[in-house]
Formats: C-alpha cells, structure tokens, sequence
C-alpha cells in the first residue's frame, strides 16, 4: 500500500489513532534552540506546520476520534524530550492524550524498530528516520499485515498502561 499523509491517514480514522515515539531527538527545530536560550513563550505559535497540526488534531478529536500518543525516552532526559514536554500542553490542549515512560521501565516490553501510527487497530504507518532524526519519508511503510498491527498495538497500550500521563510527569 502506498504510504497516505499524516492528514489523509487521520482523516481517515473512525475511532483510534495512537502513536508511539522511541527517539530522543527528532531533527533541528529552531524553537528547541530557543528554549534552550531560555525562552518559555509559546514557540511555536507562529509555527504553520505545528498549528496546522494542532487544527487537525483538533478535527479528528471533535469527531469523537481518540488520539493517544506515547513517548518512551532515554534518562537523564535529553533537552529534545525537556522541550517535547514543554511544547506537548498545546497537544494535550488540542485533544491528544500524552503518556510518557522512561526507558529503563520498558525493557520487557516487544517493540518495533521504528515509531509508528496505528490507526483504527487494523492499519499501520512505520515511520523511519535518518541517524540526525531528520524525517526519512521515502522510507515510510503503510501496511495492514494482522502480525505488523499485532506487535505494533500491543507495545503501544504496553507503553500506555505503564506511562505517565502528561500532566503528572515533570521531567528532570
């Protein structure tokens, strides 16, 4: 199957969308390099790709689309994951439910090798990445194969009955 965008792929969900993200960096961002100078204005404000995410985030949730997102990361965090939860309100504020664990309390659990969506329990979109954690697209697979959607959505509600939910995670 070819592989849709984010927006088609989300538009297309009925009743799920989750999202698990294995990384400690994701690529430059400017705004990360402003956080790190200091600032804790609202970043990416002015940001069109993020707001255009944020809308529709928004969209899918008012259609009664539950959107959760997972975060497994590496501690002492790294300044990415500092700034990915400082940035992650707008997310929560948006309708996305955000769980985070640290990695030494996922070593028993199977994942895949790459961060993913599955949508709906029975499509998935592989996300691959360059070794700078730049987007590697040409390289992204979509696929509905029962055993990839299995292994992929079992980590995931592993990851999330273990995570800690936005709000109460603070990291260090």
């Amino acid at each position: 199957m070819g592989a849709p965008s984010f927006e088609e792929l989300l538009s297309s969900a009925r009743h799920s969308a989750v999202h698990l993200e294995m990384r400690d960096g994701y690529g430059a961002e400017p705004a990360l390099d402003a956080w790190r100078a200091g600032s804790r204005e609202d970043l990416l404000a002015d940001d069109p790709e993020f707001q255009q995410w944020l809308s529709l985030i928004r969209e899918v949730t008012a259609r009664g689309v539950v959107v959760r997102r997972a975060r497994v990361f590496s501690v002492p965090e790294s300044d990415y994951i500092r700034w990915e939860h400082f940035i992650s309100d707008a997310n929560v504020e948006a309708g996305e439910q955000i769980r985070w664990l640290p990695r030494p309390q996922a070593t028993d659990i199977a994942f895949p090798g790459n961060d993913f969506w599955v949508i709906d329990s029975v499509k998935v979109l592989v996300l691959h990445h360059t070794g700078d954690g730049e987007p590697a697209p040409e390289y992204r697979e979509f696929t509905d194969n029962p055993r990839i959607v299995d292994l992929c959505s079992s980590s995931f509600e592993a990851v999330w009955d273990r995570g800690v939910p936005h709000s109460e995670y603070k990291p260090s």
